[in-house]
C-alpha cells in the first residue's frame, strides 16, 4: 500500500531523541533500537492508514484533524494532524503526561 508522507516537526524529532537517550541510560542499549523500530513502524502505519488513531483530544484545543496513536508497545504517543497531502507529526510525548492540559506545548 502506498501511503501519505509522514512529516516530523523539529519538536517531534527532539521528543524521539530524548526518549532514545532515556532508554540508552535507563534500559540498556537493546531497548533504544527497539523504540526506534517501533517509531518507524508507527509512522509507516500512520502513512498507510492516515485516518487511524484516536481523535479523542481533538476537541480540547479545537484543532481539526488532530489524532493520537500509541507508539507500539512503548508508552509514547504520536500526536499529529492529518492534512490532505501528508501527516504532520507535532509531538511524541510520554503517555503519562497530561496531554489535554499541555496543548500549548504541542506546537
Amino acid at each position: 500500500m502506498s501511503g501519505k508522507p509522514v512529516i516530523l516537526r523539529e519538536r517531534a524529532r527532539r521528543d524521539i531523541d530524548e526518549a532514545v537517550g532515556h532508554y540508552l541510560i535507563e534500559a540498556g542499549k537493546t531497548v533504544a533500537p527497539d523504540f526506534i523500530d517501533s517509531m518507524e513502524d508507527t509512522c509507516r502505519l500512520i502513512g498507510d492508514h492516515p485516518v487511524g488513531g484516536l481523535p479523542r483530544y481533538a476537541c480540547e484545543p479545537g484543532i481539526s484533524g488532530l489524532r493520537i496513536r500509541p507508539a507500539g508497545k512503548f508508552p509514547y504517543l504520536v500526536v499529529r494532524v492529518q492534512r490532505e497531502t501528508d501527516t504532520d507529526v507535532w509531538r511524541v510525548p510520554h503517555g503519562a503526561r497530561d496531554i489535554p492540559t499541555r496543548f500549548h506545548e504541542l506546537t
